[in-house]
């Protein structure tokens, strides 16, 4: 399959591009870090996405959304990257989105979809119990109470979740802490008796959550696919949620890159334009290089991944880890060649590097992912 859009996904991305860079540009992230706003995010913006139908890119059309796939997702999370936009659209219109119509059963799906592709709730998957990725590795335990259940432990880095509706918790039903078998997914009102949300600030001025479950009780309809076997859904929506990430990192590098070429054109030192010196210039084609390889590492990822092909998780491992390592160099080069300005707040690049940071974490980091792919290669 060729690694380029199609018409009508170059067109969505166009779309996104003028919307998010009139609405969502990042002079808004500012206004929310500066004012240590409590959603961390613009709800009239989010109400905006819902007008233009963004938030349901991955809801079944059965449901009330445009039933797309991760090459779309991927394009609007490009021009999120782009622009900074704070949005819990990666949390809750693909990771969430995606774990529900994997797992929850008709009714369940009628009950949430619609909304969350209306912008009227937000859903955020809480999986996370340690402080690097490991979601193989639960402790939160699920136990059977009359004719429900009852969820005793905690969850860290839930991404957005201090403004969630309700979460999608993975908990141990049975097995070990590492045990593939034994997992189970739950849907969790956020307003549940029992459960604490604790607001975390990070350092890209995005907030997440902890959550503390102090023997919370849900009915037998809280259950979310099949008992003890959810690791299949629960791995296909954090690989939904990798590819998204990884094509924000994508856009935030690319972005960073632009700024940084344009300023190599423009500034003069010695009576020569600084874009003229050799050893800027290799540095240069080097990134451009290694911006070229990421996008077709992640437009490969996301064809796999909606075909679902048997090399996608692997695929989708080798998106998110290079993806990270763009970024992360796309944002040094940046700070290193604007000089001192680079240091400034003022200047960009600090946000995209810190942006950067927290992405590389979310789902896991480049280790992580090298560890996978040689798992799924039988290493």
């Amino acid at each position: 399959m060729p690694l380029v859009l199609t018409e009508e996904q170059t067109m969505l991305r166009d779309s996104a591009r003028t919307f998010l860079a009139e609405r969502g540009p990042i002079s808004q992230l500012r206004q929310l870090r500066d004012t240590s706003d409590a959603d961390g995010f613009s709800r009239p913006l989010w109400a905006r996405f819902a007008e233009m139908g963004y938030i349901g890119v991955a809801v079944p059309k059965a449901q009330g959304g445009l039933g797309l796939g991760s090459v779309e997702a991927g394009v609007l999370m490009e021009e999120i990257g782009r622009n900074l936009t704070a949005s819990p659209f990666l949390a809750s219109a693909v990771v969430a989105a995606t774990a529900l119509t994997q797992a929850g059963n008709a009714s369940q799906q009628d009950e949430w979809l619609p909304a969350m592709a209306a912008g009227e709730r937000i859903v955020a998957l809480a999986i996370d119990e340690t402080a690097k990725h490991r979601p193989g590795h639960i402790t939160l335990a699920a136990g059977a109470a009359g004719d429900g259940w009852q969820l005793d432990g905690r969850k860290c880095f839930v991404v957005d979740g201090h403004v969630a509706d309700a979460f999608i918790v993975a908990a141990r039903t049975r097995g070990n802490a590492d045990d593939r078998d034994g997992i189970s997914l739950f849907i969790v009102p956020a307003n549940v008796a029992g459960l604490e949300v604790e607001r975390v600030a990070m350092v890209d001025a995005r907030p997440t959550a902890r959550l503390h479950f102090g023997k919370v009780e849900l009915p037998g309809s809280a259950l979310l696919g099949p008992l003890h076997r959810a690791a299949v859904a629960l791995e296909t929506a954090l690989d939904a949620g990798r590819l998204a990430a990884a094509a924000e990192l994508l856009g935030l590098a690319e972005v960073a890159f632009e700024r940084t070429l344009v300023y190599l054109k423009a500034r003069k030192q010695f009576g020569r334009i600084i874009g003229e010196f050799q050893a800027l210039q290799h540095r240069a084609a080097t990134l451009y290089a290694d911006l070229a390889i990421t996008r077709a590492a992640l437009i490969h990822a996301q064809q796999s991944f909606a075909g679902d092909t048997a090399q996608a998780a692997g695929a989708v491992s080798i998106a998110k880890s290079r993806a990270g390592t763009t970024a992360t160099l796309a944002a040094q080069e940046a700070v290193q060649m604007h000089g001192g300005m680079g240091m400034t707040d003022e200047f960009d690049a600090g946000l995209y590097m810190k942006r950067a940071r927290v992405l590389q974490e979310m789902f896991g980091d480049a280790d992580f992912h090298a560890d996978r792919l040689a798992r799924l290669r039988g290493y």
